[in-house]
């Protein structure tokens, strides 16, 4: 392992061989954890969205080195530069949040390297209670901190709205939804000896 950016691993292994455990479940810090959205219109300029908290927990396996990500998103809580531009894709034409008041993504394991040194995600996305495949994007950090807690993990994604059920005015709005995830988790604590027995 290389890099500052993977402190937050080795704290959660200690964390985990304390607990004679291999997992360790970290949350994410929904205060500081934020999802953007983005839109093309007529082919000429794009619509920026910002939704409400997002939640969830990071799972650190220690001994296969690798972690998975589930994460919500409150999609009741979109916020655009127009107010009439955010209840529109609130409604039941676009997020249909009445119905499906949250976006979820479950990621298969990946390597734990990958949240510094940047990658792929694989995993299910939600939308409207439609599930598709989806790949985000890890950003390879540059950050010298502590990745994750004073480092942000940056992750991209495009779907295409269609395949969510989101079918109306495709003559004017494009297909193609673009998702940037910034995400922390809550300070890990500190790692004290283990249990006397």
């Amino acid at each position: 392992m290389r890099g500052a950016g993977l402190l937050l691993f080795g704290c959660a292994m200690a964390l985990a061989d304390s607990a004679a455990a291999t997992e360790t479940v970290l949350n994410l810090d929904n205060a500081k954890s934020h999802a953007e959205f983005q839109v093309r219109v007529m082919w000429l300029f794009s619509v920026d969205g910002h939704f409400g908290a997002v939640d969830g927990q990071v799972l650190m396996d220690a001994e296969a080195r690798t972690a998975r990500v589930t994460a919500e998103i409150d999609a009741t809580k979109v916020e655009m530069k127009k107010d009439d531009y955010a209840e529109w894709v609130k409604s039941a034409e676009f997020f249909d949040v009445a119905k499906h008041p949250h976006i979820k993504f479950e990621s298969e394991p990946f390597p734990i390297a990958a949240l510094e040194q940047g990658g792929d995600i694989l995993g299910k996305l939600t939308v409207r209670g439609e599930t598709r495949p989806t790949n985000f994007k890890l950003q390879a950090s540059t950050c010298t901190g502590r990745i994750a807690v004073t480092c942000p993990v940056i992750a991209d994604a495009a779907i295409q709205r269609s395949e969510f059920g989101m079918r109306t005015h495709r003559a004017t709005l494009g297909d193609k939804v673009k998702l940037h995830l910034t995400i922390f988790v809550q300070d890990l604590p500190a790692a004290g000896p283990p249990p006397k027995e």
